[in-house]
């Protein structure tokens, strides 16, 4: 009867967190499509744009060809000093107010002409200094009266391999630009914007919790590789445009998130490297770790320098991160296989979704820039798998933090009832032993030791009950702990004995100890009537003459029994 009661409400209690789940999957999905549709209401009004992707005559280098549609033309990966010129005509019954020229450049510098008079130039000077100049979109002002006249784009490219396709050209109304460029990117708009607010604050809240413990280490990794992701989200899709930062600028923080993100990474996995204990394993991690660190500040430190820009370098750190991706992937299934804890199976899942979309990238990459082949509509994905990566590393982290504060709890426990008494719950002997031990390794100790001898326990358990006596205990033990552990520790020797050793060795605050005692057994004595708690004590201090704590016990024990028989001798009913 009760296993049946007992599977029921088992049952109710796991579709009780079905139900949980799937309210909660329904509520993120309705917020979500409510978000999204606030950003994408007018997008078929603001979006509109006037196409300029046929009907160029282009030449790169001494090469020429006619009438060529942006769309289906392709060509050998350009290099840095190539010159690529494209010509054709603007439509004669175009609307001519307020409208942008909008150019996704890739490492080149650009002069605009309508024409032939310049109306933009970008890059030219950073060119000549050997600077980069960056990628993403550049809007061009088109003066009011374009309509009809003949655009000549000339670019001159930065970098080796740059591009080798070119991307559409378009002329967007001014005041729609920006809110197009958003509302196509919102979905990683949102994703970078709440993976760096999500790691900034994460961080701050972090640095503050580990001045206390350090086992929040592994969420300030986490925390870091967030602001990474979410800054270079930002970049790679241009949405910091809407803030006029230069070209350059975005490409730089690319570069520098995507370089950096690795490393915080690294450092999480530590962990995870020392539990398995191979040595075999470690040292691989040890080189990646290394070489991560050494081949950041090399290629920063050549960028900044203007040696050798990131965009060479880039595919290098590209093989470096899949590289880390694979080891982790490994040590995690190791981990897997030998813990079989739903932390590391966690982290593998992240890992592996994390791999599978950032290697669909670099192959949507690779194919884009060299061959000039578009594999998909869908790009920039590793996003996503980032988001999945981090979600799944901060529930790793929060099981992982369960467990272990969980299996302290129970070590501090289990310690904390190897040295407390468990009647009175004070500390025991074996404390007590523990802490004179301490003391005797100081080299002058000022301590005083009190030994206490409880009266009449005996006779009480023999008239009242056992009950009555362990009363007689605990009121024992709380006049004691009141009057002396302010100053030192007190601990129960075992039976109806305590003791109380003081950091202090001072007659007159011995002195004020003593009478705030006896004070102190007095209103035990009055909040509980026919308690009758009568409590024999000695003590001895350390001195010029004896330092050794355990004599000290010995003659503060002494004292207290001379103090018991005197007592005895006063009052024969106080008895042991």
């Amino acid at each position: 009867m009760k296993d049946t009661k007992d599977k029921r409400t088992l049952t109710r209690k796991t579709v009780l967190k079905a139900a949980l789940i799937v309210y909660a999957l329904f509520s993120v999905y309705f917020t979500t499509r409510f978000i999204d549709g606030m950003f994408s209401s007018d997008y078929s009004a603001i979006s509109k744009y006037l196409s300029l992707n046929d009907a160029w005559d282009i030449a790169i280098n001494d090469n020429v060809w006619q009438n060529v549609s942006l769309d289906t033309f392709r060509f050998t990966p350009v290099s840095r000093g190539d010159i690529i010129t494209m010509t054709r005509t603007f439509p004669a019954d175009t609307d001519c107010t307020g409208h942008a020229l909008v150019l996704q450049l890739k490492h080149a510098a650009i002069r605009a002409y309508l024409d032939s008079e310049l109306i933009h130039q970008y890059g030219l000077d950073r060119m000549d200094q050997h600077k980069t100049v960056g990628s993403g979109y550049l809007p061009v002002d088109l003066p009011d009266n374009y309509a009809g006249k003949t655009l000549t784009l000339q670019f001159t490219i930065s970098e080796d391999k740059a591009f080798s396709r070119f991307e559409p050209v378009r002329v967007y109304e001014w005041k729609n630009f920006y809110r197009a460029i958003l509302t196509e990117n919102r979905v990683p708009l949102f994703l970078g914007c709440f993976l760096t607010i999500f790691g900034l604050v994460t961080f701050c809240i972090t640095i503050f919790a580990m001045l206390f413990s350090g086992k929040f280490s592994r969420i300030l990794c986490v925390s870091l590789f967030s602001v990474c992701i979410g800054l270079w989200t930002l970049c790679y899709y241009n949405v910091l445009v809407i803030f006029s930062m230069p070209l350059y600028t975005i490409s730089l923080l690319e570069y520098l998130t995507l370089y950096l993100t690795p490393i915080p990474l690294l450092i999480y996995m530590r962990e995870d490297v020392l539990a398995l204990n191979r040595p075999f394993i470690r040292m691989i991690y040890r080189i990646l770790l290394a070489v991560q660190i050494f081949a950041t500040s090399l290629f920063l430190g050549l960028h900044a320098v203007d040696l050798v820009h990131c965009a060479a370098t880039l595919k290098y750190m590209q093989m470096l991160i899949l590289c880390h991706l694979i080891y982790s992937a490994i040590v995690e299934s190791i981990n897997l296989r030998i813990t079989r804890q739903i932390v590391h199976r966690l982290f593998l899942i992240g890992m592996l979704i994390l791999s599978g979309c950032v290697c669909y990238d670099l192959v949507f990459y690779y194919f884009h820039r060299y061959f000039g082949i578009a594999i998909s509509s869908t790009k920039g994905i590793a996003s996503v798998g980032l988001v999945i990566f981090i979600f799944m590393l901060l529930i790793s982290f929060y099981i992982d933090m369960t467990q272990k504060m969980m299996q302290e709890t129970e070590r501090n426990f289990l310690i904390r009832s190897a040295y407390t008494d468990e009647l009175t719950q004070i500390h025991n002997r074996r404390f007590c032993m523990e802490y004179m031990n301490r003391v005797r390794e100081m080299e002058k100790p000022d301590h005083t030791v009190f030994c206490f001898d409880l009266n009449n326990l005996k006779t009480t358990n023999d008239t009242y009950g056992h009950a009555h006596g362990d009363i007689l205990i605990k009121s024992a033990a709380d006049v004691i702990v009141k009057t002396f552990e302010p100053h030192g520790i007190v601990a129960r020797m075992g039976g109806d004995e305590f003791i109380a050793i003081a950091e202090t060795n001072s007659p007159d605050k011995i002195s004020a100890m003593i009478g705030e005692f006896q004070n102190n057994i007095r209103q035990k004595n009055v909040e509980i009537p026919d308690l009758h708690l009568s409590i024999a004590y000695g003590y001895a201090s350390c001195g010029p003459q004896e330092y050794n704590i355990e004599k000290i016990y010995q003659i503060a024990d002494d004292r207290m029994y001379e103090n018991k028989q005197a007592i005895k001798k006063s009052s024969p009913d106080s008895g042991h």
